[in-house]
């Protein structure tokens, strides 16, 4: 998993550098290094991370798109995977 981490961050830190931090691209790079994390069982980074893509995707995609709703459901795989069972099936429902 070291690689993989490694690899994810280099490609996240060089889109943020050329793309900006709210671009879709970026926000790829940011949620496949949050399920690096989740992976990992590295809960609460994975959190951090995909609560940013959420929130970011919300505000620039908005809620219906795409990539909004897969940060959704990413988000609510890792709190599943913690023990935070309402709250992921709370977030799956807004996800439908």
């Amino acid at each position: 998993w070291k690689d993989a981490e490694r690899f994810q961050q280099e490609a996240f830190e060089l889109r943020k550098a050329v793309l900006g931090e709210e671009h879709p691209d970026t926000l790829a790079s940011m949620a496949n290094l949050a399920s690096t994390y989740r992976n990992q069982g590295r809960w609460k980074e994975a959190e951090s991370l995909q609560v940013q893509v959420m929130e970011t995707s919300l505000r620039v995609l908005g809620e219906e798109h795409p990539n909004t709703l897969n940060s959704m459901a990413n988000l609510a795989l890792t709190w599943k995977s913690y023990g935070r069972h309402a709250d992921a099936l709370a977030l799956m429902n807004d996800c439908a």
